[in-house]
């Protein structure tokens, strides 16, 4: 039987201005996806991601500890506990970064995996985190993830996670693909300037380089006060060749980007493309030294 599986990423523009209450911001960002993921469960995806910290602002634009009152433990806060039950009413997968809260103190930018059946599969908190100009002052809340790249095995494939900063670094999104993913999804924000031009260039590379899909969402618009860029969305799926499957249009606006994956096509250009076979993991000592 072939294997096709309907993909939905998800791109939304703040709905509420950053000097409102963080609360008011995390509860109107949360509706507003409760809407978009059921209009793409309506379109028949079976697998949906959200971007970066989907339910706030790119906060990390400036330096106040007032955003970390927007994390919650994972599984067991709201946010996660809620898309566990869109997971199940919708019987779709679904991919959902949050805030993460360890302990008092201890922050992590994650994303959690919840199967078709609402079950929690677990998560990736994001591996490297930047912190630099213009606004990306990301150390300021967040520590490094910790619990390496893992892939988790979901009614629709194999799944793997690498958030925003991490997809300049090839070395996790190998980790990912020897790790047995399928379908890799890279939630970001990122703006308009030199990484507008990498945006389409290393994730295809990624794919091709470890021969599975990746889904990349970008957030769209600016977001004042801060205007560190034009977030500018263009949202894509792009396949084990590097080709792109569907693109969003859309740099301002909301958008559901859907693509149906012929996760066939792996073993097709892994037959043909033999990048694991021929890899010489034994010459590479050079990349693991510090």
């Amino acid at each position: 039987m072939p294997r096709t599986v309907r993909g939905a990423l998800i791109q939304a523009t703040l709905c509420e201005p950053t000097t409102s209450p963080v609360d008011k911001i995390k509860q109107a960002m949360i509706d507003k996806h409760v809407d978009l993921i059921a209009r793409a469960a309506g379109q028949g995806a079976e697998v949906v991601c959200l971007q970066e910290l989907f339910y706030g602002p790119y906060f990390c634009a400036e330096q106040d500890a007032k955003w970390y009152s927007l994390t919650e433990p994972v599984p067991d806060g709201p946010t996660t506990q809620l898309m566990i039950d869109l997971a199940r009413k919708h019987r779709i997968v679904l991919v959902v970064p949050v805030y993460e809260e360890d302990m008092t103190g201890v922050y992590y930018n994650t994303a959690s995996v919840i199967d078709a059946d609402g079950t929690y599969l677990g998560k990736f908190r994001k591996i490297h985190i930047p912190h630099c100009e213009p606004g990306f002052w990301e150390k300021f809340y967040f520590r490094p993830g910790n619990l390496g790249y893992p892939v988790f095995d979901t009614k629709v494939g194999k799944v793997g996670v690498y958030i925003c900063y991490d997809r300049h670094f090839p070395d996790g999104a190998r980790c990912l693909g020897l790790n047995g993913a399928e379908i890799v999804f890279n939630p970001s924000a990122t703006v308009a300037g030199l990484s507008e031009y990498l945006w389409k260039l290393e994730q295809p590379a990624h794919a091709v380089a470890n021969q599975y899909f990746v889904g990349a969402i970008n957030r769209p618009g600016f977001e004042d006060p801060w205007r560190i860029g034009e977030f500018y969305g263009q949202s894509y799926f792009c396949d084990p060749r590097g080709q792109f499957v569907a693109v969003s249009d859309q740099r301002t606006a909301d958008d559901i980007v859907i693509a149906d994956l012929d996760l066939d096509l792996i073993r097709e250009v892994r037959n043909v493309w033999q990048f694991f076979r021929d890899r010489r993991p034994e010459t590479y000592g050079a990349i693991t030294q510090p």
